[in-house]
């Protein structure tokens, strides 16, 4: 709760501070320069593929003697962590140096100056945290996550403050990038220091390798999700590349605005589901089946909840507000926002399944899939996009991701962990879905009601977007048994919340 805690303040105050920027950003420096920011972001998760999944992996197997306070085999797997992404970072930036003379042929209808100085900072960027990545992954894993969350708010504020000051005092993009790289590795240099104060046995030197046995299960893991991660680039980090290439960068930058309202509202869920990973990584490691099937299905309600409730906020204002905010002008006609509302809900939806998936080990029986998945995306949306344009490059998204993962993530864990058959999981999943489509048209039609053409009346329609669901699940759902348990946990943080600040009342009187 405290991970969540702090993940949630920490959104908010970036939610903000995320507005300013991009406004200043388009303001002084135009589309293109975002559009070109958002390209070489994915030109870059490329070069991240060759991370291949190790700290997942990696991760995953220490759980266990983190749980036993063995330390000694903790500093095992934490040195062959350290080792190997020393080797990750050279490959990158190798990797990343090598594509540079071809940076043109991604590029479509651009006049912006010093693109390869550019593409430099960001490929900088993307080097410096594997250096220090595996003292800030070892908080995650000790479920200290608010303190990584902490570091990043603070680093955040500064950064975001110092770029707008340099935006509008003297529009240069290169200084702006500059400041994102001298935050970048001070946060991995304090976080580091950090995590040796915290955890001394971490500096230890251990002349030990890890057993045949871990050895090989890494590796095992490993290989298959280096195959799942170039399938998830393919399927998540070409859009922008095909946009580019087949439209133009101002429809990158475009795009980028309705990605950009989308990730926040999926980064806000995260902060809740991130932090519970790692708790339900330690239920898996130490309690019965029984047990984690019932704590799945109370994740399973939480996670349709806040899906289905910012699916619904987001169909109704992400483009009334884009207008008020920069205009029509920003706004794609047809119906893209329907496309990005319908991934946005599926590939949320997995969320719960896919925790129990990775928690669980399974890494090897679907190592294909994503690859799969690519395949059907990249032919369906280079296909598309010459034909229908943008919407074309989303609904190759969709239907890749119907036709695989959509069914066989929740037949491995329910095979593999519950045993149980998946037709149960298809029951619910496809009551959750008739029940958040049917809110949805009942939000809409109360929504359209209301012409936001002002901050008063964009805000009316906001409360009614997110009040009208909220309390149509509150009368369906509160007498189920996972509603309870999660009405019980937050009854509890309430009443410790208001005992703690009683007493800091009390303490204060006193004095």
């Amino acid at each position: 709760m405290i991970n969540i805690g702090a993940g949630l303040a920490n959104q908010m105050i970036i939610t903000i501070l995320s507005f300013v920027s991009r406004t200043v950003f388009i303001s002084t420096l135009g589309i293109e320069y975002l559009g070109i920011n958002g390209l070489f972001t994915n030109i870059l998760a490329m070069l991240t593929l060759a991370e291949a999944g190790l700290g997942a992996s990696i991760m995953y197997s220490l759980y266990k003697p983190l749980a036993e306070s063995d330390h000694y085999r903790v500093n095992i797997l934490m040195k062959f962590y350290k080792n190997a992404y020393l080797v990750i970072a050279a490959i990158v930036l190798v990797s990343g140096l090598a594509i540079m003379p071809f940076l043109d042929m991604f590029i479509k209808d651009t006049n912006i100056n010093n693109v390869h100085s550019i593409y430099l900072i960001f490929l900088l960027n993307t080097v410096a945290p594997y250096f220090y990545v595996h003292k800030s992954s070892f908080l995650n894993v000790s479920q200290k996550g608010y303190i990584v969350t902490g570091i990043y708010s603070i680093s955040s504020i500064l950064s975001v403050c110092l770029k707008i000051a340099i935006l509008h005092f003297t529009q240069d993009y290169i200084l702006y990038l500059v400041i994102d790289s001298v935050i970048t590795i001070s946060n991995s240099i304090i976080l580091a220091i950090i995590v040796n104060k915290m955890y001394p046995f971490l500096r230890d030197k251990v002349k030990g390798k890890i057993d045949s046995s871990t050895k090989k299960d890494i590796t095992k893991n490993v290989k298959a999700l280096i195959l799942q991660n170039i399938g998830n680039y393919l399927i998540f980090g070409t859009d922008n590349i095909i946009i580019s290439s087949f439209v133009s960068v101002a429809a990158v930058g475009i795009y980028s605005n309705y990605n950009m309202l989308i990730e926040i509202c999926r980064t806000f869920i995260n902060q809740i589901f991130n932090n519970i990973y790692h708790s339900v990584g330690n239920l898996v490691a130490k309690e019965n089946i029984e047990k984690v099937y019932s704590i799945y299905k109370t994740y399973r309600l939480l996670n349709f909840w806040l899906y289905s409730i910012f699916t619904i906020f987001l169909a109704i204002m992400l483009e009334p507000f884009i207008s008020l905010w920069l205009g029509k002008d920003f706004l794609f006609e047809g119906n893209l926002i329907y496309v990005l509302m319908l991934i946005f809900f599926e590939r949320g939806m997995r969320n719960s399944i896919t925790t129990l998936k990775t928690t669980s080990g399974i890494f090897h029986e679907d190592r294909y899939a994503p690859l799969c998945q690519a395949v059907i995306n990249l032919v369906v949306s280079i296909t598309l996009v010459q034909k229908i344009g943008i919407t074309g490059v989303f609904i190759g998204t969709l239907v890749s991701a119907l036709a695989v993962p959509f069914w066989l993530t929740p037949y491995l864990v329910y095979k593999k962990v519950f045993s149980k058959p998946i037709s149960s999981y298809i029951r619910s999943y496809t009551v959750y879905l008739v029940t958040g489509f049917v809110v949805y048209l009942i939000t809409k039609n109360t929504g359209d009601l209301i012409n936001a053409h002002d901050i008063k009346t964009l805000i009316l329609k906001a409360v009614i977007s997110l009040t009208i669901p909220n309390i149509i699940y509150i009368l369906i759902y509160h007498k189920t048994e996972e509603f309870k348990y999660l009405y019980g946990i937050a009854k509890g943080l309430f009443q410790k919340t208001f005992k703690l600040i009683s007493l800091k009342k009390q303490i204060k009187n006193v004095g």
